[in-house]
């Protein structure tokens, strides 16, 4: 037997060492085990008792495996530390010792008790010491008044906002109906809550840490702490704030006492804090005298007294919904009878706002221009932190040049207008421009009508709902160019890109087709027919020329070939909103049926003079708030939307319309100028949008009923049969620019470089395409002087236009390629290599037979309307659009 199997224990721990000990030396070590408990020491060897366990094999091999390379090495380690014990007691066993693996790092079910009542103690420390230190000031010292101030590009003031209009009264004073209304549409159990509400703060922390949308207060309670002590702002800080003010206000104040606050510090709009402010403001009547319907629409405002104030047409409806759902609101929760509630039949406008002084003239135009700017670059500055003041707004807007802008217009506008002698067709005319720097964005000058102090509250600058007209047919160019026309595909078998030499029908009432070659179908089931301004058959002409002149049937055609979606797209990597667009599938999106504002004309305009980069329109280049600056605001970074290349051939093309077409007014401004008019149907608006290579304008005119707010037409506004984008808005363009220009030099556009080829219109006949020269068939240097025959109208363009070359009986003013007699041929003609236009005779029996229909190179042009009607009609037919040219 082995030693080791012949070894005795030591049951009575009698301290002699077992032979084979282990081989050590030294002194003998205490026996911690022996009953006396005095004196007895155990031999170095000898085996750990209960109290300090021996390690397992399985564990001296994983501390072997740890702790060396050499698995008896690593073993001895092992067991000498386990031999050495826990050393000095720590204060937290943590790792935990004796524990290995996962477990040595869980903490024990006493830590996890010691830790949360810790935190708990902390949590509960930190609410008693914010319950304690808060304090609730008198409401006469909530009133801070301070100036919001706006200041000129050139940082000189400009004015300032802020004289808040508030009175502070007793709840006796208020009447019993807005307290009603308001609980009913805030917080329908306030008089019963605790104050907080716990869900809804909590929506509001969660949307503010994923970066969404803020949400107000849910209490009134709530809301009233927000409004009378804390700021407007939108953090968590302040959430945490709002939450132990409310428990304290809550415990301390009587729910009279909180309403009564809430309803003296709350925002109405109209530069009204309280009710009796608002009372005054909206309706000139003490809080206390107010009845049911106005209580109603009141308790409306406090939602967002930008969004539901009547007085604006664009919330006229959306207050007129809220209003009756308050008072239904009001019955549901027994704040009113149904009795009282059907006395309320017509809403109740209110009183015609009174404006300060100081926000005469385009001031207020421009205050509410800067201001939309601040409030979507910061979410979390809202119009009644504005209104509260404590703001430095710097503008881009220069003085001289918003002076000058009015100016023009207001010359403009005495000189043509009298409603003297035209009461009925010179009343209600306005007028919206905006003025941008291309390449920059930074608006310089706007006009948004007549004055606060008029009567008009509208800024047309930013005025929605006036249709475009012909001003938008550049784009469906820049499409053309930049995309190409899907009913012809290059090498790659992608849609071919074209040129402005690309040839389409003109012809009055033609009908227009689909890509694939088919006809497009009107809203009355019978093939759709595009009329002109002008009932002139002129054939195939070329893109430029169709600009020049603003037929309309080559740009329906076109958007039907490019797409009239990709016509969108292009639009609004040029600078319009996405709202802004009518329907792209309409036939005639090509002919400006969107409604786009001043300003964002002015943009997408100003990315033809950038050659192609796309500035994001700015108004503000710096705010601060309390004296700290926000980020975020002044010049964004330019995005490319077309190729150079591009927007400097259609920049060419609109040249030629400012310079020999319908914008031939804006050659009195003795500088390079691109341009186009437009003109909708039934005459209801006019514009001009132009640009040199550093100062874009939009001028937009239109009448509107302010009662009805409807469009009506401009003819015989002025005394005028009609008004065109080339006559008033070309007019006021030109004064501006002259004195918003006068000290600057006078500069070139950009050389096109060459983009796309030549590519007749879907239907065309083959030999309606020549190669001609630019020169020779699109820019005249001179305008034609034909008069309009007996069966034309004058297209737009002015008083007294250049006009379109007219189709005549050989000789005089002819349209090349059109109707223009060929060469008469010779035996020693020699070939062309160029072949020049051809003879086309679109008016049969009146030909002269006499001439020659044929050169030896140039076939003859056939001008027939790809249609298979025959002959259009003088009268729309198939949903034909009667859309004036521009």
């Amino acid at each position: 037997m082995s030693e080791r199997r012949r070894r005795t224990p030591d049951p009575g721990g009698d301290g002699q060492q077992p032979p084979g000990g282990g081989g050590r030396q030294g002194g003998p070590g205490r026996d911690e085990l022996s009953s006396d408990g005095i004196g007895r020491r155990r031999p170095p060897g000898v085996r750990e008792t209960a109290q300090q366990p021996r390690m397992g094999r399985a564990e001296m091999r994983k501390a072997a495996q740890k702790g060396g390379k050499g698995g008896r090495r690593g073993a001895a380690a092992a067991s000498a530390a386990a031999a050495a014990g826990p050393g000095k007691k720590r204060f937290i066993d943590y790792p935990r010792f004796g524990k290995t693996g996962v477990r040595r790092w869980l903490p024990s079910w006493k830590q996890w008790l010691t830790a949360f009542l810790t935190v708990f103690a902390a949590c509960v420390g930190v609410v008693f010491y914010l319950y304690q230190t808060t304090e609730i000031p008198q409401l006469k010292d909530l009133v801070k008044d301070q100036n919001t101030i706006y200041y000129w590009a050139d940082g000189t003031e400009m004015t300032r906002k802020g004289d808040t209009n508030r009175q502070i009264v007793e709840l006796a004073d208020i009447s019993p109906t807005l307290q009603n209304a308001v609980i009913a549409a805030e917080n329908e159990t306030f008089r019963t809550d605790s104050g907080v509400d716990p869900k809804g703060m909590l929506r509001a922390v969660y949307n503010m840490a994923k970066g969404g949308e803020t949400q107000g207060a849910s209490t009134i309670t709530q809301q009233y702490v927000k409004n009378a002590y804390l700021s407007q702002e939108q953090t968590l800080t302040r959430k945490v704030r709002e939450f132990f003010i409310t428990l304290k206000i809550n415990q301390k104040m009587e729910k009279p006492d909180i309403l009564k606050g809430y309803l003296n510090t709350s925002w109405f709009g109209r530069n009204a804090n309280g009710a009796q402010a608002a009372a005054q403001a909206y309706y000139g009547v003490n809080a206390k005298d107010l009845n049911l319907c106005q209580s109603a629409m009141l308790a409306g405002l406090l939602k967002g007294a930008n969004y539901y104030d009547p007085t604006k047409a664009a919330n006229r409806q959306r207050a007129e919904d809220r209003w009756k759902w308050i008072l239904d609101r009001m019955v549901e929760t027994k704040n009113a009878t149904a009795e009282e509630r059907a006395k309320c039949t017509t809403f109740p406008d209110p009183v015609p706002l009174k404006p300060s002084s100081n926000m005469n003239g385009e001031v207020s135009y421009l205050v509410d221009t800067a201001n939309k700017y601040v409030m979507a670059t910061d979410k979390t500055i809202t119009q009644q932190m504005i209104d509260k003041g404590g703001l430095k707004i710097y503008t881009t807007f220069e003085k001289d040049k918003v002076d000058a802008l009015k100016k023009a217009v207001d010359d403009v506008k005495n000189e043509n207008l009298n409603l003297q002698k035209r009461p009925d067709q010179d009343k209600w005319v306005q007028f919206g421009s905006a003025s941008i720097r291309p390449g920059d964005g930074a608006i310089v000058a706007l006009y948004g009508g007549d004055g606060v102090e008029n009567g008009h509250f509208d800024n047309n600058a930013d005025a929605i709902g006036v249709q475009v007209g012909s001003t938008f047919k550049p784009f469906v160019l820049a499409t053309a160019m930049q995309l190409g026309v899907q009913t012809a595909t290059d090498d790659k078998g992608k849609p071919k890109r074209i040129n402005a030499d690309s040839r389409y029908l003109s012809d009055d009432m033609s009908e227009i087709r689909k890509p694939d070659g088919s006809l497009v179908i009107g809203d009355d089931g019978k093939p759709y027919r595009q009329k002109n301004e002008d009932s002139g058959k002129r054939g195939y002409v070329s893109l430029r020329q169709a600009m020049q002149w603003s037929y309309n049937v080559p740009f329906v055609q076109l958007n039907q070939d490019v797409g009239g979606q990709n016509v969108a797209n292009i639009a609004e990597q040029m600078g319009i909103k996405k709202e802004s667009f009518a329907d792209p599938k309409t036939p005639t999106f090509a002919l400006g049926t969107s409604t786009i504002s001043p300003i964002r004309m002015a943009t997408a305009y100003g990315t033809l003079a950038a050659s192609g980069k796309e500035s994001e329109p700015y108004s503000v280049t710096k705010v601060e708030v309390d004296g700290r600056e926000r980020a975020g605001f002044g010049k964004k970074d330019a995005k490319v939307a077309l190729e150079p290349a591009v927007a400097d051939n259609v920049t060419d093309v609109l040249v030629n319309v400012a310079k020999n077409g319908t914008g031939s007014k804006s050659n009195a401004l003795g500088r390079p100028v691109a341009g186009k008019t437009g003109t909708t149907d039934q005459n209801k608006s006019a514009w001009w949008v132009g640009y040199t290579p550093q100062l874009v304008t939009s001028v937009a005119m239109w009448r509107e009923d302010p009662t009805k707010h409807e469009r009506l037409s401009l003819n015989g506004t002025g005394g005028k049969e009609s008004i065109h984008g080339g006559d008033i808005p070309t007019d006021v363009f030109t004064r501006y620019m002259k004195a918003a220009l006068a000290n600057e030099k006078k500069m070139d556009f950009p050389t096109p470089q060459p983009v796309g080829t030549e590519v007749d219109s879907s239907g065309a006949p083959s030999t309606a395409s020549p190669t001609a020269s630019p020169t020779m068939i699109d820019t005249p240097t001179a305008p034609p002087t034909q008069q309009p025959g007996p069966t034309q109208t004058q297209p737009a363009g002015g008083n007294n236009p250049p006009q379109p070359p007219v189709p005549t009986q050989g000789g005089g003013n002819c349209v090349p390629g059109v109707d223009c007699p060929a060469p008469q041929p010779t035996q020693t003609q020699p070939t062309k290599t160029h072949p020049g236009p051809t003879n086309t005779c679109i008016l049969p029996g009146l030909c002269n037979s006499t001439q020659p229909t044929t050169t030896p190179t140039d076939p003859p042009t056939t001008t027939t309307s790809p249609t298979k009607s025959g002959k259009p009609t003088s009268t729309p037919a198939g949903g034909g659009q009667v859309a004036p040219a521009g």
